[in-house]
């Protein structure tokens, strides 16, 4: 997802946000609505708290139909995205999926994607929704004279996700697919309420999951259903701000802030998606081999605030009273019950002790380091 959620606005007619499939059912739950990245988006539905602890502890429903879905075809589909994104995508089996990135020449990231097989020459990518153009076509650019052909299908799908450790209980009862062989990271065709759906395990709140891809004309039938089915289970609908405090508690990278154009797999601490050992070239290699070769310019860390204020993007982190680096996201942990950032500082920053800080408004506040991911799920 791309970008923290912005203070709820009213649309003007003049930009007039799109509409998912579900934002009738967003309107008649009473949800606050903000333009973000182009669509009208549910920020909360009543206390984002409320939501976020859902997800934690039964599960949470959330409309996700403006990420983008670009699909990818044909006999040299395989080879195409060898060479397009930093994965070894050729690999990957039908009915797995995978995290991975494009990057633009330079090793700059451009997006960071999953990656769908669902046959031997057909792949499904899903892009974060400010990204949705930009990656269509750079993947057309990058599939120049090869037998394959690259579709935006953001309009095809509506997408929701059901998340948290009771999400498998809920749906079990409702689909054909046996969840309990549903592995994480993998995808399957299947009923789910009638409905002929693609249901993935995946998930960006650090909880189990699934998240469903549906025709749009099935995603308020699907909506309800599974809202009926969750009810015994906890289940409650969860917005924008809910899923962006979920992500950072588990430590997952939001573009726009701990990934862009400015920074490398290997800033953010993923060099682990770009595979040097694939025989094909990638757009990008040369300059992220250098870089995975050269002394690191920075490292993403995670800090506690030592006070109630909310370290928030943008704010300089200090090390022993000297700026040493820059918070990429914060907000007040549901989980943790304190302020939490992730942050980018200089490497002798981010491995020894020290006396760290945040400034916040001019305000001094204290810190500490931990390890990333705050939260990790039994």
């Amino acid at each position: 997802m791309t970008g923290t959620p912005p203070p709820a606005a009213e649309p003007t007619s003049a930009s007039a946000p799109r509409r998912t499939p579900l934002t009738s059912v967003h309107e008649q739950l009473g949800a606050t609505l903000t333009d973000f990245a182009g669509w009208l988006m549910p920020l909360r539905y009543g206390s984002e708290t409320a939501e976020h602890k859902a997800v934690r502890t039964a599960a949470g429903i959330f409309d996700l139909s403006h990420m983008g879905e670009v699909a990818v075809s044909g006999p040299a589909a395989a080879e195409t995205l060898d060479y397009a994104l930093t994965g070894a995508l050729s690999g990957l089996q039908p009915g797995r999926a995978r995290y991975t990135m494009i990057c633009a020449p330079d090793g700059g990231v451009m997006d960071d994607l999953i990656v769908y097989r669902l046959g031997d020459a057909e792949y499904l990518i899903v892009a974060n929704a400010a990204n949705t153009a930009v990656v269509a076509e750079a993947l057309t650019e990058r599939a120049a004279g090869r037998d394959v052909t690259v579709r935006d299908r953001t309009d095809r799908y509506a997408l929701i996700a059901v998340q948290g450790p009771r999400a498998a209980a809920i749906l079990a009862p409702m689909t054909s697919a046996e969840l309990d062989a549903l592995k994480y990271y993998t995808s399957y065709p299947a009923l789910l309420a009638g409905r002929q759906v693609l249901l993935a395990r995946t998930g960006y709140t650090g909880e189990d999951g699934f998240e469903i891809f549906a025709a749009p004309d099935d995603a308020v039938d699907l909506w309800a259903a599974i809202s009926a089915a969750g009810g015994d289970y906890g289940l409650q609908p969860a917005g924008l701000a809910a899923r962006d405090t979920l992500r950072l508690e588990a430590g997952m990278p939001l573009y726009g802030h701990e990934l862009s154009r400015d920074v490398t797999p290997f800033d953010a601490g993923l060099g682990r998606v770009v595979r040097f050992d694939k025989p094909a070239d990638f757009v990008g290699r040369a300059a992220l081999a250098e870089r995975a070769a050269a002394a690191p310019q920075r490292q993403l860390v995670g800090l506690v605030s030592g006070s109630r204020r909310v370290p928030r993007q943008g704010y300089d982190v200090l090390r022993s009273g000297t700026t040493c680096g820059t918070v990429t996201s914060g907000a007040p942990s549901p989980t943790l019950g304190v302020p939490i950032a992730m942050a980018y500082v200089r490497p002798e920053a981010g491995t020894a002790a020290a006396d760290m800080a945040v400034d916040v408004r001019g305000n001094v506040e204290p810190a500490r380091l931990v390890e990333l991911p705050f939260y990790r799920r039994a």
